[in-house]
């Protein structure tokens, strides 16, 4: 996330830089003490991060983490000279967290709507999540919002950027996820320091997630052998059939609320939409031979807030993927996606909508293959 690489101006003070990443990253930062947890949280992972470079010279570094550190070194030089991408001090740290996850993001909505709760911040704008580098704080926010009659979900965060304010490390709630996952979220992230449209969390999220996409299939390319690219196409695959089940049942959550039932019948048939998601999730899981990944994603029981943001990350990745093709090379693209970002939003969509329906039939396989 950031406007450009250029656009902004280095924080003078480290108090201003941790209140505007709490603007820029997390969200919520109304009260004082949420503040205090964004800055601390982040002044605590940079702390812990270390140059990998000096890491790599330690003869008693622990082998898989030498060839994990080895791995990410490719994968950023990588995203540099392959996809363009800014080599401006980001990924040569690593830091040991000793958490599961970087974050814990609360998403909530109301009891009977898809419309997301938003928290608002001058430079981000509107998001809707509040990010918390406890899982306690995360959950006794997630509390509060449930007592006032949310639907709330709490999601652990492996990676996230900080829009070029900070060198952002490799982090060990990452580092040793598959080959393929590992590169998807550094080019992810690394894509957001690109171009960040404040307030537009699908236009940024699309974005990066369309780089991400390309950016793999072109690592597997170069460095996968075989078996790593069919797993991750298989991976792939699941993720867009999963997806499509979320979408379907999204919407029928959106017709249910909109109907003119009564509020007890709205309730009845939300319980009967998730019941019937639970079952096709179950076929759908045993078609992928009892692959379970997802299993976790209903751990917490359903709510609206599962399902809110289902389209985030994905709804305009075929016309970011489009414009890739039209521009044909990643500083080309860059430039027409900066160039959108200076529209309003009517316009930004109008484009994209029309680069996807010019170019139905990119697919996956062909973006990433040119």
């Amino acid at each position: 996330m950031n406007i450009s690489r250029t656009s902004l101006a280095a924080p003078r003070s480290r108090w201003r830089a941790g209140l505007l990443l709490c603007a820029l990253l997390l969200g919520g930062c109304a009260q004082l003490n949420y503040y205090a947890q964004a800055t601390h949280g982040q002044s605590s992972l940079m702390a812990a991060a270390q140059p990998i470079d000096d890491l790599l010279l330690d003869p008693e570094l622990a082998p898989k983490l030498r060839q994990r550190l080895i791995l990410a070194n490719q994968i950023r030089q990588f995203a540099v000279d392959e996809l363009a991408l800014p080599d401006n001090g980001t990924y040569q740290k690593y830091a040991d967290l000793k958490r599961p996850y970087a974050l814990w993001n609360v998403v909530a909505t109301p009891e009977l709507s898809m419309q997301p709760l938003q928290w608002c911040f001058p430079i981000a704008g509107c998001v809707s999540y509040r990010g918390y580098y406890s899982e306690a704080d995360a959950q006794a926010f997630a509390a509060e919002l449930r007592a006032s009659g949310h639907d709330v979900q709490v999601m652990g965060v492996p990676a996230y950027s900080t829009l070029g304010w900070y060198k952002d490390p490799v982090l060990s709630s990452f580092i040793n996820y598959p080959d393929a996952e590992v590169a998807r979220l550094m080019i992810h992230e690394l894509a957001h320091q690109v171009v960040y449209v404040q307030g537009d969390t699908q236009f940024n999220e699309s974005f990066a997630t369309a780089v991400e996409e390309v950016g793999v299939d072109r690592w597997l390319a170069r460095h996968g052998d075989e078996k790593a690219r069919q797993a991750y196409l298989t991976t792939q695959a699941r993720k867009q059939q999963f997806l499509a089940l979320l979408i379907q049942y999204r919407q029928k959550l959106v017709e249910n609320y909109a109907s003119d039932r009564t509020d007890a019948a709205k309730r009845k048939t939300k319980q009967e939409i998730f019941a019937a998601l639970r079952d096709d999730y179950q076929q759908l899981k045993a078609s992928w031979h009892g692959y379970a990944a997802y299993d976790r994603w209903f751990a917490q029981g359903l709510t609206n807030a599962h399902l809110v943001s289902v389209a985030t990350y994905n709804g305009q990745v075929p016309a970011f993927r489009a414009l890739l093709q039209e521009q044909q090379d990643f500083t080309g693209f860059y430039h027409a996606v900066i160039a959108l970002a200076q529209q309003d939003k009517i316009q930004r969509d109008q484009r994209l909508a029309s680069l996807a329906a010019a170019l139905p039939q990119v697919s996956h396989k062909e973006a990433g293959a040119r």
